[in-house]
């Protein structure tokens, strides 16, 4: 039927000429952005954010018609979408003959894996028109001349299957004898393997060892033609799996798998959008931290303290999020681009143990450090308590009579334990113990905004003979009331909170988030924000900045 050899093309210029003669239209809505994020696993990139991403990919790569695109882990199809957009633009000049170059684009370039069944059928629908990539046109209209049944540009010629580029994920969970999948590290009990779960989410781009990926790739797309690799890695890869079955279910990070499966690649550039916990804090990402602050080809990172700045439609994720651009043949420092300033800074990323995502904040850090090496202080992640300081857990059975006053939560307050299941590893019961919330910012998930900390309400002295619980950290401990108080007032500095500021990622802090605050050899006088600027040598600008983005208490 000639007719509707190519009716798929035209319906598809027909609609980008009339979207580019109502710009506002495409401006503010978008159909992609009305569909609702199906789960915790399924977090829709917006167009806007998608083209954040895309913007900071070197232009080259829109006028290169040999270069292989891949999103290991699609979901709406937008990437697909906008990077085909791109592409029928750049190529206009070397691939002049409009079908020939559609064709090309959607056959030779841009490739993808369904996050689930369900998003590789919408990923397609948007990309292809359609969710089965061969559909051709039955030529049945409708009394107002559409077609009654949809059918894939191209008229379902340019493709063999119906799934095209976009395939379906396919793969198993692999439990080992502990019981947990050897890849993500969910538990064979999960939910996720539940056999009446229709989506397992055992992503194909990480349920294969590094070694082995290339030729299922390879495989999966090419034929098994083992020269083919990709050019492109880009995305916005699942955040986390819950890696227990029940209640008290914990979040186990798996984007960390994507981005190190993709470098391993060695493509020539790889861009994702993560969350910003890798910065200094998250679940089982140290190793992933290390790896990516000594990464020399990290070129971009572009962080938003505010994940409802690029995610306008989800609830807040603390710490926020970042995206970043990796390139093969880049070797040096990395651009650091701060959501709330118009510049960009140059610096090595691995500079401290932790990345420190303020700009502005980095020579205010390098100078506190300084000032600690000639002083010979250490610094307070060295007092400070791990966790269960005193080995009772929240979920302890307080009695309201007992052997020994324990502080629980603020809502529960003094209550009391049994003499045998404390711990005192520290030797601190019988001093004056400054106890400071585990979560201090409980609820305050955007960190564009000024940040209390702590303050009266929220923080104790607990007298020698009494303890706290789990949801306590110990920040020191003293032999007199007067230390404990003059350590108080500088734990409340407003240069306290700004240091402690820097490695805050989440709502829960460890020890390792006091890594840059001066421990002073002992407090038997008060010490005010203003000497410590002196002592630090801060500038004026600097501690007005600092006074900026702590809240007053």
């Amino acid at each position: 039927m000639e007719e509707n050899k190519n009716v798929a093309v035209k319906a598809e210029k027909d609609h980008t000429s009339a979207v580019e003669s109502a710009y506002d239209y495409l401006e503010h809505f978008d159909i992609l952005e009305t569909i609702t994020n199906v789960g915790n696993d399924e977090v829709f990139t917006p167009r806007k954010t998608c083209d954040m991403i895309l913007d900071s990919l070197p232009e080259e790569v829109w006028h290169n018609p040999n270069y292989k695109w891949l999103n290991p882990a699609t979901k709406n199809g937008i990437f697909e979408r906008e990077i085909a957009i791109r592409l029928d633009r750049g190529l206009k000049d070397i691939i002049p003959d409009e079908e020939a170059r559609k064709k090309h684009i959607l056959q030779n370039m841009i490739f993808a894996i369904g996050q689930t069944k369900f998003t590789a059928n919408v990923a397609r629908r948007t990309l292809y028109y359609c969710s089965q990539a061969n559909r051709k046109c039955d030529g049945i209209k409708a009394s107002d001349g559409h077609y009654v049944n949809g059918y894939a540009i191209g008229n379902g010629t340019w493709f063999d299957d119906e799934e095209g580029n976009i395939k379906t994920p396919k793969t198993e969970h692999v439990f080992e004898k502990d019981g947990k999948c050897k890849f993500c590290g969910i538990k064979r009990d999960s939910k996720y393997n539940s056999s009446d779960q229709r989506e397992h989410y055992a992503y194909e781009f990480i349920h294969h060892g590094k070694l082995a990926l290339g030729r299922k790739l390879q495989d999966l797309f090419f034929k098994g033609d083992r020269n083919m690799k990709f050019d492109v890695i880009i995305g916005n890869p699942p955040y986390q799996l819950n890696d227990g079955g029940g209640t008290g279910e914990s979040a186990t990070p798996i984007y960390n798998y994507f981005v190190e499966n993709a470098i391993f690649l060695n493509p020539r550039y790889v861009s994702m959008i993560i969350p910003a916990k890798w910065f200094s804090g998250g679940k089982g990402l140290g190793d992933f931290r290390k790896r990516m602050l000594n990464e020399s080809h990290l070129s971009e990172i572009h962080d938003f303290s505010n994940f409802r700045d690029i995610f306008p439609s989800l609830g807040g994720l603390a710490g926020g999020a970042c995206f970043f651009l990796w390139q093969r043949d880049y070797n040096g420092p990395c651009k650091i681009y701060n959501d709330f300033l118009d510049t960009f800074t140059l610096r090595s990323l691995n500079e401290f143990d932790i990345f420190i995502r303020d700009n502005r904040a980095v020579e205010i850090v390098n100078k506190v450090v300084n000032f600690c090496k000639a002083k010979g202080l250490s610094t307070m992640d060295n007092v400070v308590s791990n966790r269960l300081p005193f080995g009772i857990p929240t979920t302890y059975k307080y009695m309201d009579e007992g052997d020994i006053p324990c502080y629980f939560t603020q809502k529960i307050g003094l209550k009391y334990v049994s003499k045998k299941d404390v711990k005192d590893d520290l030797h601190i019961i019988n001093k004056f113990k400054f106890l400071a919330p585990k979560a201090p910012i409980a609820g305050q998930t955007d960190f564009t905004k000024p940040v209390m900390f702590f303050y009266d309400g929220n923080t104790l002295i607990a007298k020698p003979g009494e303890i706290a619980s789990e949801s306590w950290l110990v920040l020191n401990s003293f032999d007199t009331a007067l230390e404990a108080e003059n350590f108080k007032n500088y734990v409340f500095s407003k240069i306290f909170r700004f240091l402690l500021l820097q490695t805050v990622v989440s709502q829960n802090l460890t020890k390792a988030n006091y890594c840059f605050i001066p421990n002073f050899k002992d407090y038997k006088n008060r010490i005010s924000d203003k000497e410590l600027v002196d002592m630090f040598g801060l500038s004026d600008e600097e501690w007005k900045y600092i006074n900026s983005r702590i809240s007053s208490r």
